[in-house]
């Protein structure tokens, strides 16, 4: 943020990251080893100093998480912070040669991703043009040949899959749930002033048209009711509707 951009405030200067637990470690084959992979995930986020944290449920690969799986999810995290000790560190891994030399690799990967992303256009064009859609689809292809190939070991799926005879419970929803939502959101929207509503919209749409920034208009909407779907449908009004290409 210093170099590259020029801020000028240390506060700018800091780091703040988010860390959730990896989905695609997630399998519905024995899903309590879910539990333990959940664990060291996000034992490894606390130890990396991340500011906050999120921890999947063991049956996200399965349905919505159940209220008994998001307990144990919460849980997880408190039994790493109150019970293991390692928030007592600022850097329980500082100095550690091995974590060091990762986070090196991390880094000089990074700014090939950078370097690539910049000689497309920017994000923006990389994405029209498929570029980060392609690697996603890319380590997916080879993670899962590597999984059927034996080449890496999934517990539960290609190896040590005996005791998985007991179907897990999974969240059911009760479909009267979705039309006690409609009429939820029917009876919010019928309560709002449309004047103020439409006002909000149509600053929105006249900010978009000249590149204003749109940032506090959609905060100034969002506080009088607009809903996120009203907001994106008056920005595609100006900028039209985004149609991603086929990756291959």
């Amino acid at each position: 943020m210093r170099e590259t951009f020029g801020a000028k405030k240390p506060e700018s200067w800091r780091m703040r990251f988010h860390t959730q637990t990896a989905g695609v470690s997630l399998t519905a084959q024995q899903p309590l080893n879910n539990i333990v992979r959940t664990a060291i995930e996000a034992l490894a986020g606390v130890l990396g100093g991340t500011q906050s944290l999120h921890t999947n449920s063991y049956d996200e690969a399965l349905a919505l998480p159940t209220e008994e799986a998001v307990r144990i999810a919460l849980r997880t995290q408190q039994i790493i912070a109150y019970e293991t000790g390692v928030t007592n560190t600022i850097d329980p891994l500082g100095g550690s040669y091995f974590v060091e030399a990762f986070t090196d690799r991390l880094e000089h990967h990074c700014y090939e991703y950078f370097r690539k992303i910049d000689e497309l256009g920017g994000m923006v064009d990389a994405v029209k043009r498929g570029f980060p859609q392609r690697e996603i689809a890319d380590a997916a292809f080879d993670l899962q040949r590597e999984i059927d190939e034996g080449r890496r070991v999934v517990v539960g799926v290609n190896a040590f899959t005996e005791g998985d005879e007991n179907a897990t419970e999974i969240l059911r929803i009760d479909q009267a749930l979705e039309q006690q939502q409609v009429d939820q959101v029917k009876a919010f929207k019928a309560g709002r002033d449309m004047a103020q509503v439409d006002g909000a919209l149509r600053a929105i749409r006249e900010a978009a048209a000249r590149e204003i920034n749109l940032m506090p208009l959609l905060i100034d909407a969002a506080r009088i009711g607009v809903s996120e779907g009203e907001m994106v449908e008056s920005l595609q009004q100006v900028w039209g509707d985004y149609r991603e290409l086929p990756v291959f």
